[in-house]
């Protein structure tokens, strides 16, 4: 069986780093937002469970993750041609 080479198109490599810096300023403000409630509900007087807001900074973490890995895999697995046939 003789896989074919995937090779991206041109404008790929732009596309995701746009999708990266993105990715990065949604982190950013999701972590802004995350920290806002956080301050919003201590002035209140309800201190809230932790656990409500490491869900929140986790969800923000793994999106970011996901996001920023999307360059690399297209990298990676763009080169299949050293699998050999």
């Amino acid at each position: 069986m003789n896989l074919a080479a995937y090779s991206p198109p041109a404008g790929a490599g732009e596309i995701l780093g746009i999708l990266a810096w993105c990715a990065t300023a949604a982190g950013v403000a999701g972590l802004l937002i995350v920290g806002i409630n956080m301050a919003i509900q201590l002035n209140r007087g309800e201190p809230g469970e932790g656990a409500a807001h490491f869900r929140g900074i986790f969800f923000v973490t793994l999106g970011c993750l996901v996001a920023s890995s999307a360059g690399p895999l297209v990298a990676a697995l763009g080169d299949l041609s050293l699998l050999g046939p």
